[in-house]
């Protein structure tokens, strides 16, 4: 099973493109387990935002679901206890959950972090537009901390998704798997090589991004 993990900051596609990808890939003849986001379903729920001695079991709760998923060809999680461990300690100060989560993040063979170039949509579970640079730092600096390498999924509609089906490829080829497109491939094979108008590699992508600013 090949798990890919979409983490992001809020209103930046991260359901819509975990539904694209499930879709497309299934649409491929691929096995796919979608596991949605638990906190949203905690929030309907509860009718509340959780506070700050619930986030570990809702923590838990995304982990435990994940690790429950029926055996597939895919795993698409949309978002990880990460995620749940950098609003902990945006919104609480607490950043006890930091540790497990991103062991929780090492079972993941890619993690595709969401660009900030999509329009804010408004929603009563948010908090508002202002929190999403604040959050995508924090994403970042903890992959780092935790060394996990990550890959950033910029452009709108079905160019998010073609992007974001570029990495998996990447990922399946080196895994010497059935790839994305239904292919078998070997670990001998060059890997797929990003191009720069569509960058998803940290290390460079601040070349697209300014790009969206200046525009």
């Amino acid at each position: 099973m090949i798990k890919i993990a979409l983490l992001g900051a809020e209103s930046t596609g991260k359901t819509q493109l975990a539904e694209a990808l499930s879709a497309a890939l299934r649409s491929q003849g691929h096995s796919v387990s979608h596991i949605p986001e638990y906190l949203r379903l905690w929030c309907d729920t509860a009718g509340r935002m959780p506070c700050a001695d619930e986030q570990w079991g809702i923590a838990d709760a995304q982990t435990a679901r994940i690790a429950q998923a029926p055996a597939a060809t895919y795993l698409i999680a949309d978002t990880t206890a990460l995620v749940t461990a950098v609003y902990s300690d945006l919104l609480f100060g607490d950043d006890s959950l930091y540790a497990m989560a991103l062991q929780q993040q090492r079972n993941f063979d890619l993690t595709l972090l969401m660009g900030l170039d999509l329009p804010w949509t408004a929603d009563p579970q948010r908090d508002g537009p202002h929190s999403q640079a604040p959050v995508d730092g924090r994403l970042r600096a903890a992959l780092a901390r935790g060394n996990l390498p990550y890959q950033v999924v910029y452009g709108k509609d079905l160019a998010r998704s073609q992007n974001a089906l570029h990495a998996i490829e990447s990922i399946a080829a080196g895994a010497g798997g059935i790839s994305a497109r239904g292919r078998f491939s070997s670990k001998s094979n060059t890997p797929w090589v990003w191009n720069c108008e569509k960058c998803s590699d940290p290390e460079c992508e601040h070349r697209l991004f300014s790009g969206l600013l200046n525009r």
